[in-house]
């Protein structure tokens, strides 16, 4: 027996749950909010999370720190690239996001994927030890991510991609499901919404909007 929840089709037959996801239909005109509550809290990508509910995580976190806002939108957005592909997710989500936010987000999102494998003992921030699990004791970084973390050490924004790591948190309960309403005034006040709807707006990035909103559409 399948039951519709939360924008993907759920079954209790093995066999069933192989199948290809159902996406529940977008509206016309497609909010951020919208691409949380029908996309980005539903698993992709073979990830052990939904990325909407990790980013809720770790802005939830931000929020109870006493962050300013800006640096809370940054932690809920800074891995949705990952809803996308997996590498390189800071480059490609903070291309997704560029258009509608600041520059200091955008550049946030991007930087912290580098910064995440660098420890800071300023701020309290530790190489993570999910790392040593998923990548190895032995483990280095490309050669492109350790010029991008001293490119970013070395930058006036470095503690605005570096504040996203230190709220970067994987412990969340798998039997809770964070909820993006919280958030909506401030992605009222720092997310430039497209009236036409993202994926709708002929911007540079509508495209991958478009793809995360039909992510198996054939052609």
């Amino acid at each position: 027996m399948s039951k519709i929840e939360a924008g993907k089709l759920f079954t209790d037959d093995p066999a069933a749950a192989k199948q290809a996801p159902v996406w529940l239909p977008m509206p016309a005109r497609p909010t951020l909010v919208d691409f949380f509550q029908l996309r980005f809290n539903q698993i992709r990508n073979n990830l052990p999370f939904p990325p909407g509910h990790h980013v809720i995580q770790s802005a939830s976190l931000a929020m109870q720190a006493g962050q300013k806002e800006e640096t809370i939108l940054a932690c809920l957005l800074h891995d949705l690239g990952l809803w996308l592909i997996k590498p390189d997710h800071g480059w490609w989500g903070a291309q997704l996001v560029e258009p509608y936010v600041s520059e200091k987000i955008s550049w946030a999102i991007r930087y912290h994927q580098a910064l995440r494998f660098y420890p800071d003992s300023s701020v309290g921030y530790e190489y993570p030890e999910m790392y040593l699990h998923m990548f190895g004791p032995d483990y280095r970084p490309s050669a492109h991510i350790e010029a991008a973390y001293h490119y970013a050490r070395n930058h006036p924004w470095y503690m605005e991609a570096r504040l996203i790591t230190l709220y970067d948190d994987y412990s969340f309960s798998r039997d809770v499901a964070p909820s993006i309403e919280p958030f909506i005034d401030i992605i009222n006040r720092h997310f430039k919404q497209p009236p036409e709807g993202l994926g709708c707006d002929n911007s540079p990035v509508a495209h991958m909007w478009r793809t995360i909103m039909d992510p198996d559409r054939p052609v």
